[in-house]
This record gives C-alpha cells, structure tokens and sequence, in this order.
C-alpha cells in the first residue's frame, strides 16, 4: 500500500495549530499563576508593615497555595509564626522545606538554621542544640555557634559552652578571653561544691590563664584559700587583685580584713585599705576599716558621698555620738534618695514625671496616671 503524501501535507498544520494552542493555554496559566503569587505576596508584606499579623498569615498562606514551590514564600509564612509564637506552625513551614528534594544546598541550610531558631524559641534546647550542630560546616556555622553558646550559658552547661568559645575565637568571630575564664570559674565553684578541690584548682589556673587581667579567678582564689585556712596566701591572691584591678577588689574588703585579722596582719591591711579609701572612697572599704579598728571620721564621708548607706552606717552609731552636722547629712542623703520615688508613672508606658499630667506626654493615654508617686503604690 503507497503512502499517500496529500494526507501528511494536511496533518502537519493542523498538528502545529494543536501545539501552539496547547502551548498558549499553559503560558497563559503560568502568568496567571504568577501574577496571582506576587499580588497575595505583597498583600501580606503590606499587611506586615501595617502590624496585621493575622491577615498577613492568610495572605501567604493564599501565596503559598497559589505558588508552593517558591521557597521564599515558605521563609516568610515559617518567620512570621516565630514571631507570633505560632512555633509548630513555623516547625512545620520550615521541616516541609527540609523534606523537599528540589532543594538547593544554600537554601537547606537557611532552612536548617530557620528550624533551630524555632526550636530555640520554644524552649525545646535539646532539638535545638541538634539543629544547630547540624549547621557545622555552612554558611550559616558562626551564627549557630554564637547561638549555642548562649543555649549552654542559659543551661549552664559550661564545659559545652567552654568548647564553643574556644572554637569561635580559633575562628576570628572575636575575643572570648573574658568568658572562657568565668566559664572555667563556674566550674571551679561546681567542683567545690562537689567536694573535688584539687579540680577546683585547675579550673582555676585555667581561667588565670584564659584571661590573666580578670578579677575573678583572684577573688575566688583568694575566697578559697581563707576557707581553707591559708590566710597568708589568701592576702597574697587579693594583694594582685588590689594591683590589677583595684575597682574589683572592694567587692572582698570585708573578707581581706578577716584574713588580716587572722594572721595578725591587721595594721598593714589597715593601711593598705586605707591608701585604697583614700582613692576610691566606698562603703565597703569604710565597713571593711571599721573591722580592723581604724575606720576615719564618718561625718566628712557622709557629707562628700550622701547615699541611705552611709547614712544608715551613721545612724548606727550611739545617740551620744549625733550631731546636728550629721543630722543634717542624713537629710540630704535620705531627700536625694527619695527624689526619684516622688514621681508619677504612667500606668500605660512607664513615662515619669515630676508633675502630674492628665495626658501621659509618652504615650498620649488620658487619665493614666494614677493619683500616687512612685513611693506611694
């Protein structure tokens, strides 16, 4: 049977006419599709900006609906339930994109560290310590490691927190000298508390070590050392304290005394202190002089710093001892420390004024002052 050409020559054209039918039907779907996308999409970005959380929520949900393979629609709906504590929303957002083959490598782990900060927010640290290890490696490894650290600070798991550091400084995100060294310190307290000295001590050479200008590794030392009975040695710890950082060093006045006291050193500490006051004049080191015998005249001190502790440390004097110099004194310090009480607040900002307002000036509320100061409610 001869193959007839007339029949080819007709099939052709009308086979193309099918083809550009078919091929318009779809590039008019696929701009329909995506002029429906954008439209939702905006919609909800201008809902946002407006603080209509809730119609924006709908409107990309629509836009995810009309377009769910554009992975920033996904991004948008799963950070907007983080942000309204919808976490298993946003769990759920952000595990489907991990589920999608199709997925590029970049955007994986964007969505892998999106899931961490949903994991964090919810207080589920164990997923999210899992998370955010799994972005070891990425782009996105400094932002993971800076977030476990501070997970492991909030848990206090400081040997964690430790090895954190320690890797983000070997990766220049900075200098964590000062927390490795308190880290090093928790665990000095931990190992005490424990009963393991000799781990407590090591701990503690390694926070000297890690930061050698911190006061805390001397303080602690020194606290040790006087528990101990080695009062000697303790002095010997708060004396470097007292050079390096003379500020810190009031915070162990009183038990620099003690030790003083106990190794019958009480006038060369007197006069350490003394020096120090003379410097950096503190409560602390007036109380800490009182303890040794040789605290100076209380009057000139409670007229130079009139705070309610020194007055109250003069008003603990006998009544003999009052003058009317320092009841004066008291007066100044107790009107200057109530100054801040005798204030309106605002019930609805916090705005406080010196003057009672019928329009809060903060936030523009009517009546929102109650009719008390501070000191009164």
């Amino acid at each position: 049977m001869e193959f007839d050409f007339q029949w080819l020559l007709i099939g052709l054209p009308v086979a193309f006419a099918f083809g550009w039918l078919a091929s318009r039907f779809d590039l008019r779907q696929v701009k329909r599709d995506n002029r429906d996308a954008p439209k939702a999409y905006f919609k909800g970005l201008n809902l946002l900006l407006n603080e209509q959380q809730d119609k924006a929520i709908d409107a990309f949900i629509e836009a995810v609906q009309n377009d769910p393979d554009t992975t920033e629609l996904h991004f948008a709906l799963g950070n907007l339930f983080r942000r309204r504590g919808e976490f298993e929303r946003a769990v759920r957002v952000h595990e489907h994109l991990l589920h999608r083959a199709d997925l590029k490598a970049t955007e994986r782990d964007r969505a892998q560290h999106a899931l961490a900060q949903d994991f964090m927010k919810a207080g589920l640290f164990d997923r999210a310590e899992a998370a955010y290890r799994a972005l070891d490696g990425t782009a996105f490894a400094g932002d993971a490691r800076l977030a476990l650290l501070s997970l492991y600070e909030r848990s206090r798991d400081w040997h964690n927190a430790s090895e954190v550091a320690s890797q983000l400084e070997k990766a220049g995100s900075g200098s964590f000298a000062s927390r490795m060294a308190h880290y090093a310190c928790e665990l000095a307290q931990e190992a005490d508390e424990r009963g393991h000295p000799e781990e407590a001590a090591t701990a503690l050479r390694r926070a000297r070590d890690a930061a050698p200008q911190a006061a805390r590794p001397l303080v602690l030392a020194g606290q040790r050392l006087a528990r101990a009975g080695r009062h000697e040695e303790a002095l010997e710890a708060w004396n470097e304290l007292r050079l390096r950082q003379p500020a810190a060093f009031i915070l162990v006045a009183a038990d620099y005394a003690d030790s003083a006291k106990a190794c019958g050193r009480d006038a060369v500490a007197a006069e350490i202190l003394r020096g120090l006051f003379d410097k950096l004049p503190s409560v602390d080191l007036l109380r800490a002089l009182g303890r040794l015998g040789a605290a100076p005249p209380l009057l000139p001190f409670l007229q130079q710093h009139p705070t309610l502790s020194v007055a109250q440390q003069w008003l603990a004097q006998p009544p003999a001892q009052w003058t009317d110099a320092g009841a004066t004194a008291v007066r100044d310090a107790v009107g200057r420390a109530a100054k801040p009480l005798q204030r309106y607040r605002c019930a609805a900002c916090g705005f406080e004024a010196q003057h009672y307002f019928w329009q809060c000036p903060g936030c523009l509320s009517w009546d929102s002052y109650p009719p008390q100061r501070v000191e009164e409610l």
